[in-house]
This record gives structure tokens, C-alpha cells and sequence, in this order.
């Protein structure tokens, strides 16, 4: 073989040596790529994005009872607070895409807090601004006053049940008036912004159709340390209406 031929040759099998690692660590590149979880893509991809609420009501529609100020600072500071907080942790998190905020909740685990805490804390607060009605509250009728009366004996001793359960809920935390598994209502209270929707963590387990929030940040401006005054003036808010359309959706 001449010596120009040799060189050429051996010159193409070098290059071959350089050129099949390459290619080998792109394609092993490409192959990383598509070994990633197509589900765990798809559900980080689909996480849906929470937006606050209107409150439906001026800031002052509820006064005297919750004064305007406390009405801002709640739905425009705490509860806004909630939602960021919330798209923050689930962009973080896997195993939520394509979930609703109910189910969400009943798959979150305890040690998962930061969609458990802002989970809670919006879905409680949505609850707790519909469940009030400016000028005052009307009266349970119909499906509802049948199944307060069936379970409490009157909405009055119902009223006290639910009070109850609001003034010894010790530090932060919600009472609730909720559905049962047995399709039965029932009165609980839970600590921080957990709900009976949370099926991994609560005590008690259901659908929420009333919750009252005493954080003190709810009412601690206007009855500083007088909860008991609180409760009293939110259960003369209660928006019956929608406490029934609540019930009806379960």
C-alpha cells in the first residue's frame, strides 16, 4: 500500500473513532429525554392556575358587624396571600394536574403543607365570603331547615352547636356545619386551614356547605379579644340562600 492510501485510511478511522462517541452520547442524550414520565409531564403541565375571588360585596357591606377594614385586609391581603402562596406549591409539586380544588384537597397529604395550608386556606375563604349576606342573613327553608331540624332539632339549637364549636376551637383554626358520608350534617371545628374535604388528614370527614374562620385575624381589629361577639354577629349574617345552594351541590 502507498503511503499517501495509508494515511487517508487510517486518516477516516480516526475520525470515525472521534466522530461514534459523539454520536453515541447525543443519542443517549435523546434517550434521557424521552425516559422522563410522559404522566408526571402531563400533570405538572396541567396544574391549574387559582385566581382570588371577588368578594361580591363592598368592603363595608357587612358593617357594623365585620368593619371595612378587616374586610380588605382579609380578602386582599390574607386570602390573596392563599392563592399565590397555592400556584407557588403546586408548581412544586406533582400528583395534582387537571385536579379541581376539592380534589386537590381530599388527595393531599400531611406532610405536603404547603398545598395543604394554601389549598385550605382558598378553598375555606371562597366558602366563608358567599356564606355571609349583607344587611343580614334570612332563614334556612325547604331541603336545609329539614335536615337541621332532623339532626339539631331547630336552627336555634343548631345556632348554639355551631357557636360552640367556634368559641372552643383553641388558637386558629374553622368551624363548620358539613355533609356527612352517611348524607347526614354535622358540626366540626379544625385547626389552621384544614377542612373535613382533607380525607388524608381530618378527623372529620365531608362536604363543608357553612364555615366560620376564627383566625384572629378575621375579627380581631373590631372585638379585639371578644370571639364570642364575633360569632354571634356572623351568625346573624348567614346567608341561608346560598348555605342551601351549598347543600344541594354535595
Amino acid at each position: 500500500m502507498k503511503k499517501r492510501e495509508f494515511l487517508k485510511l487510517t486518516g477516516v478511522l480516526g475520525a470515525g473513532v472521534v466522530v461514534a462517541p459523539f454520536m453515541a452520547c447525543t443519542e443517549a442524550a435523546k434517550s434521557e429525554v424521552k425516559s422522563k414520565d410522559p404522566e408526571k409531564a402531563v400533570a405538572e403541565a396541567a396544574v391549574t392556575i387559582f385566581t382570588l375571588p371577588e368578594l361580591g360585596y363592598a368592603f363595608d357591606a357587612l358593617a357594623p358587624s365585620i368593619d371595612a377594614q378587616t374586610m380588605e385586609i382579609h380578602h386582599g391581603k390574607h386570602h390573596a396571600g392563599y392563592v399565590k402562596k397555592l400556584n407557588a406549591a403546586l408548581a412544586e409539586s406533582t400528583g395534582f394536574g387537571g385536579l379541581t380544588l376539592k380534589q386537590i384537597l381530599a388527595n393531599v397529604s400531611a406532610d405536603q403543607t404547603g398545598v395543604r395550608n394554601n389549598g385550605g386556606g382558598h378553598y375555606n375563604h371562597s366558602l366563608y365570603w358567599k356564606a355571609m349576606a349583607p344587611g343580614g342573613g334570612n332563614a334556612p327553608e325547604g331541603a336545609l331547615l329539614d335536615a337541621i331540624n332532623a339532626q339539631f332539632g331547630s336552627t336555634e339549637k343548631f345556632i348554639e352547636e355551631f357557636s360552640t364549636a367556634a368559641k372552643t376551637r383553641f388558637g386558629s383554626g374553622w368551624a363548620w356545619l358539613y355533609v356527612t358520608s352517611e348524607n347526614k350534617l354535622a358540626v366540626c371545628s379544625t385547626p389552621n386551614q384544614d377542612n373535613p374535604l382533607m380525607s388524608k388528614i381530618a378527623e372529620n370527614q365531608g362536604t363543608p356547605i357553612l364555615g366560620i374562620d376564627v383566625w384572629e385575624h378575621a375579627y380581631y381589629l373590631n372585638y379585639q379579644n371578644k370571639r364570642g361577639d364575633y360569632i354571634g354577629a356572623f351568625t346573624k349574617l348567614i346567608n341561608w340562600s346560598q348555605v342551601s345552594a351549598n347543600l344541594a351541590a354535595v
